[in-house]
This record gives C-alpha cells, sequence and structure tokens, in this order.
C-alpha cells in the first residue's frame, strides 16, 4: 500500500504479462528497462505469474511490485464482473492504473477495451518498441530482428497484419 501512494505522483507503465513474455522472446527486457518511464506490475500478478519464472531478473531489472489499496481491489472486482474472461492479474493491472493514473500496457484485446471504457491510457508491445527507437536505445534494425523471434515463436498471439507492417517500418 505504501508503494502505491509513493510512486502515485511519477507516472508508471503497468504491464500484463503477456508483453513481459513478448520483450523477454524478443531479448528485449533489459533495454525496456532503460525506458524513462519504469514498468511495474501489481503484487498478484507477479505472486502468481512472474515470481517463478523470471521474477527475480524483473526485480534486479527495476520492477516495481505494487499493491493495490482496499479501494483498488473492489474496482479490480468491478472489473472482472464486468468483462467476463478477465483474469484475476489482468484486472489488478487495469485497476493499479487506472487508480495510479499510469499507462496500461497489454496484449489483451478484452483488457484494452475495458481500458478504453475507464479512460485508462493503454498501449501494446508496438508502442513499447516505438518508444525503444525513438529513444535511441536500440536501431530499427535490431528492434526488427527481435520482432520477427517474437512474431515466430509458436505462441505468438500478435496480428500478422501489424507484425507486417512494423517489420516494413523498422527495416528502413
Amino acid at each position: 500500500m505504501n508503494l502505491l501512494i509513493r510512486h502515485r505522483m511519477a507516472r508508471l507503465l503497468v504491464s500484463d504479462t503477456s508483453v513481459l513474455i513478448d520483450l523477454e522472446r524478443g531479448a528485449l527486457l533489459q533495454t525496456t528497462f532503460k525506458l524513462a518511464t519504469p514498468l511495474a506490475v501489481p503484487d498478484v500478478l507477479y505472486e502468481r505469474e512472474l515470481r517463478a519464472s523470471n521474477g527475480e531478473l524483473l526485480l534486479t531489472l527495476g520492477l516495481q511490485v505494487l499493491e493495490l489499496d482496499g479501494a483498488g481491489v473492489a474496482v479490480a472486482q468491478s472489473y472482472m464482473a464486468r468483462a467476463r474472461g478477465l483474469s484475476v492479474p489482468d484486472a489488478f493491472a487495469l485497476a493499479l492504473a487506472k487508480r495510479g493514473g499510469h499507462i496500461l500496457v497489454c496484449g489483451d484485446r478484452t483488457m484494452k477495451k475495458l481500458a478504453q471504457a475507464e479512460s485508462v491510457e493503454c498501449h501494446g508491445l508496438f508502442w513499447i518498441l516505438d518508444r525503444i527507437v525513438e529513444a535511441g536505445l536500440l536501431t530499427a534494425k535490431r528492434v526488427h530482428d527481435a520482432l520477427q523471434t517474437i512474431a515466430s515463436h509458436s505462441r505468438s498471439r500478435l496480428p500478422k497484419d501489424t507484425v507486417a507492417a512494423y517489420l516494413t517500418k523498422f527495416s528502413r
């Protein structure tokens, strides 16, 4: 609870798990943590989905794990009631972004629609890739190669048309 209050004024990128997985697949985690806006996840998401896999690495890179207060938990519960199929970790991520005035980064279509309805700024992996190139952290060619790796993974759910457009954009 104290972390949420302490970071209320600082804008964060609140991520869902899918974005972090894609960044890891493209070997872009370390670079993403060099962006000016820090990454955060709710504690529930961290405990359920990240701790056992690469949780320690993410913490070392600077991932902030934040706790919702009681009102935030109630907001998350209301999201789950409104959007069938929204997972508890995703509902907590959206509530964290909403309550803290943060930016949500996610890959889930349902979550994006709900964020829009809640007036929460929401972006996905492609937006992060743009920020990486704009910040000069990596060349467009390097991001192109990373995106190819991410998109070619057997579990990739990225939209093929958007992938093709971004591969063209980053090949210039």
